[in-house]
């Protein structure tokens, strides 16, 4: 419809498509323009098609995109601009462009250059945000054009600092939503969620992960999942601390205390101040808890709810019993009721490491897995730093000795062990029939339990001493480790290694008793090994986003959350080989210091590309960028969408 002559008459062109439109979308109006440059059509017929708005060639076909389903939505916005802190950065686009954002009915939604003048598409990019068909809705964030898409979760795509981001939001799911701003909201949202009307304003943009803390008592050291429940078994020790009853019982020592010191003439006096001592309440939140002195010990085991942090249940140990590993586990004389097993050293000092011998804790775990009920305790000698759960069994890392324990009435019953770890075990996993165990400071042994001679037989093991602080296993014969210099590294049994002692001709082991450089006879290859520069605590096999690959996440002392990805083509690899060849003599690092050099620190980097470095593409300057892509007989755009593809194939 137009305005003329002070009536509205119905606009005389009109522009017959090819097939049934399903969804339109029209940019804003540029800075100087009295209209917009291209309106966006999709049809029924699986495509969309671009028509200018121009004076001279108004409604007339500029290109067309095939489309791999029909358009639920489309959104055409201006990003790309340049952040004005960093007006120096020849790197940085220098002006805007346009994008069309097209939102399919399968969920994938669709992002592709418009160009500002000929209106061609070009460089799409795709990603994968849910199951239900993707709508789209223009906003502003932080004085530029942003895009809201909704799916079965809603998502935000914007440019921040040089880069494009789309990040899921941590919020219900909407249904529709709109730009909103007022005095008190300058940039918010407002939508609508079933039968309510919000009105949202992000926090922060940039941000990758939303994190909520629920407060815990002592430090966390391990945790487990029931699975039936999805509740958190969470187990917490502090060192230096004492337990609620030996606080009351210091109180309450210290409250006769007053009363011995004070005289005859001032007992009453005295007592009134022991009493207002033991019926005030220390605000340990805000002024902390009493120090209890070095090699004393607090623990407890929570029961909590990972969604609203609500605690079910809090069991404590008696002083100075300190927890330090967990498993749960489904005993075979015992049908599918679970226990959960917790290791307990006593009277545990850190330096040097010193124990009084050690428990491990037996519970029965409540159907609905909010209650524990102690069976009973079983006394070892040295300290339980690791168990893990074996065909209806479980194994324990009692100091250097390797244990097999079986469920019994009053105790658990010590089935066979193995002397053979040189120093303590840390970590303990099983994948069929085969045992990864992992020492201190001696790397990885693999281990074959013989259930007709009852016996735990380590057949191979590395030939790197490596100070283990976590593992992950990844197939059969492949256990990713890290350890406490920083690194990474994957350890590889070769395909011709022989576990099965049945095969040994001579009868009487000799395969396992002859040796190899003071250990094994048979030797693990390093497949893949990278310098991460901190203390990596956690390694984890995960799939981080819906319908993305696997990738091997880890995290570190120091909060950082990183992901190995694994190359599924030569092409792949070789290409990101080059980039980060090209990336280390063009952008050497700021602080001076060789990048191969830093990556190689204790081991010599191998089989692994450092994407962090590949990264930086995207912030050097634009003839730097040029000059790589040329060498990669590629464009600047091509290079940056193959980073960005292989990011949204694994994390957001």
């Amino acid at each position: 419809m137009c305005l003329q002559t002070g009536q509205l008459n119905e606009y005389t062109e009109r522009k017959k498509m090819p097939s049934e439109v399903i969804c339109m979308g029209i940019g804003a109006v540029p800075a100087g323009e009295v209209r917009a440059l291209f309106l966006a059509v999709g049809l029924q017929d699986n495509t969309v098609r671009i028509l200018s708005l121009d004076n001279n060639d108004c409604l007339s076909p500029r290109s067309m995109q095939a489309l791999p389903a029909a358009a639920e939505s489309l959104c055409i916005v201006e990003m790309g601009m340049k952040d004005s802190d960093n007006s120096e950065d020849a790197g940085a686009p220098q002006q805007s462009s346009l994008y069309l954002n097209i939102g399919l009915q399968n969920g994938v939604l669709l992002r592709t250059v418009l160009d500002q003048i000929s209106g061609d598409l070009a460089d799409t990019r795709t990603r994968y945000l849910g199951s239900r068909p993707v709508k789209l809705f223009r906003i502003k964030m932080q004085g530029s054009q942003a895009v809201l898409a909704m799916s079965s979760r809603s998502w935000l795509s914007y440019y921040y600092q040089n880069r494009f981001h789309l990040t899921p939001l941590s919020y219900e799911s909407l249904e529709f939503a709109s730009g909103f701003s007022s005095e008190q909201c300058p940039e918010g949202i407002v939508a609508i969620s079933t039968n309510t009307l919000r009105i949202l304003a992000l926090e922060k943009l940039g941000a990758v992960f939303n994190q909520v803390s629920f407060p815990l008592e002592y430090t966390p050291r391990k945790f487990v999942i029931h699975n039936d429940s999805a509740h958190l078994l969470v187990l917490e020790t502090e060192h230096n601390a004492y337990t609620e009853e030996t606080k009351h019982q210091r109180r309450l020592q210290m409250a006769e205390e007053m009363q011995e010191a004070a005289g005859a003439e001032e007992a009453a006096v005295a007592r009134e101040l022991a009493e207002a001592f033991l019926s005030e309440e220390s605000n340990e939140a805000v002024f902390g808890a009493p120090r209890a002195g070095p090699g004393l010990w607090a623990s407890l085991i929570r029961i909590i709810a990972p969604t609203t942090g609500e605690t079910f249940e809090t069991y404590r140990l008696k002083q100075n019993l300190a927890a330090l590993s967990l498993a749960m586990v489904k005993f075979g004389n015992q049908g599918d009721q679970q226990f959960l097993i917790v290791g307990v050293a006593k009277d545990y000092q850190l330096n040097p490491r010193i124990s009084n011998g050690g428990y491990l804790h037996t519970y029965k775990i409540s159907p609905d897995g909010k209650k524990l009920d102690l069976v009973h305790e079983t006394v070892v000698d040295e300290i339980p730093l690791a168990i893990c759960p074996y065909q209806g069994r479980i194994l324990v890392g009692v100091g250097r000795m390797l244990r097999l324990y079986d469920m019994g009435k009053k105790k658990l019953l010590r089935k066979c062990e193995n002397k053979h770890i040189p120093n303590a075990i840390v970590s303990i996993n099983a994948v069929g029939h085969r045992i990864y165990v992992s020492d201190v400071q001696e790397s990885v042994y693999a281990v074959r339990y013989k259930r007709q001679e009852n016996q735990l037989i380590v057949f191979a093991d590395d030939t790197h001493p490596r100070w283990i602080t976590t593992t992950c296993v990844l197939d059969y014969d492949t256990v990713a480790t890290a350890d406490k210099f920083g690194n990474i590294a994957v350890i590889r049994l070769a395909s011709g290694i022989n576990d099965d002692v049945d095969e040994d001709p001579t009868g009487n082991k000799a395969l396992w008793d002859r040796g190899l450089l003071n250990g094994a006879s048979q030797k693990a290859d390093t497949v893949a090994s990278f310098h991460v520069g901190e203390i990596v605590m956690s390694l984890q096999k995960a799939t981080l986003i819906p319908g993305g690959s696997e990738s091997l996440v880890y995290t570190t002392l120091s909060g950082t959350v990183g992901v190995l990805v694994p190359f599924t083509s030569h092409e792949d690899h070789e290409f990101f080989q080059t980039l980060e060849m090209h990336m280390r003599s063009e952008h050497p690092p700021l602080c001076g210091r060789d990048h191969l050099s830093f990556r190689s620190y204790h081991y010599p980097v191998k089989n692994v590309i450092d994407g962090d470095l590949c990264e930086q593409f995207n912030s050097i300057e634009a003839v730097t960028q040029k000059s790589i892509a040329r060498d990669l007989d590629k464009t600047s755009s091509e290079v940056s969408k193959r980073l960005e593809d292989v990011r949204t194939r694994y994390a957001f």
